[in-house]
């Protein structure tokens, strides 16, 4: 039986800026198991980006509880939800976020940095992870020698590299044409096909069909949650 990496109960979360205040998010409720790969989808100003954010720990709820991974990380602080970032969470962004001075290879490394990693199992990590993501060969080049979709590879590996209990994805394929964004969801497909729980936020019905599930938010709501029965399999 699978177990919970992922349980919301009641999640809600309202922006207070001067006399206007907006609810993102109303009562919330989701449970998302181990080896799942989900798509979460909605249009702007849904509620799906605050979500995301609140399920990787980068910012908190008003109301409600989160168990991650088995851990309630509902009041932690902030020094505390960065521990858990750090150990339970890998993340992907549309942007890339690598640091341009760096090598692809220093960049992969990096969240090991934070957490006290020798260097020798630091180097050993980052060349397993940029090996599944087929980047070995373009370690020592730096961020603007590579394509975009090769950034993009190059921070799955980043996300992947403290071997994190989920993998967050927040518009992965965004900034991509369609063989970058093939060999992205492939490279993701894969990592499910291993164990690795993938969580990803996505506008298109084009890349939401490669996942497994598909949860649609509207106006900081949750209005369907279904399994993807034609699931597409990239080879």
């Amino acid at each position: 039986m699978s177990k919970n990496v992922i349980h919301v109960e009641d999640v809600s979360k309202t922006y207070n800026t001067g006399a206007i205040s907006f609810t993102a998010l109303k009562e919330v409720n989701l449970t998302i198991k181990e080896g799942e790969f989900t798509s979460i989808m909605g249009p702007s100003g849904s509620g799906k980006s605050t979500f995301m954010n609140i399920l990787g720990c980068l910012d908190k709820m008003n109301e409600g509880k989160y168990i991650l991974n088995g851990k309630d990380v509902t009041n932690l602080t902030e020094n505390e939800l960065a521990y858990v970032r750090n150990r339970e969470i890998g993340f992907v962004f549309q942007s890339f976020n690598l640091l341009p001075r760096m090598t692809i290879l220093d960049n992969v490394e990096l969240p090991m940095v934070y957490s006290g990693v020798s260097l020798k199992e630091r180097r050993e990590k980052s060349l397993s992870a940029l090996e599944k993501v087929g980047l070995i060969d373009r370690i020592k080049h730096k961020p603007n020698e590579i394509s975009g979709g090769q950034k993009q590879r190059v921070a799955i590996a980043r996300a992947i590299v403290n071997n994190p209990s989920v993998l967050m994805a927040d518009e992965p394929t965004g900034n991509l044409d369609t063989k970058s964004t093939n060999d992205i969801i492939r490279i993701f497909q894969k990592l499910n096909d291993e164990g690795v729980t993938v969580v990803m936020v996505t506008h298109e019905p084009d890349v939401a069909r490669y996942t497994k599930r598909i949860v649609k938010f509207t106006d900081g709501s949750i209005v369907s949650d279904e399994k993807v029965l034609d699931r597409e399999i990239i080879k």
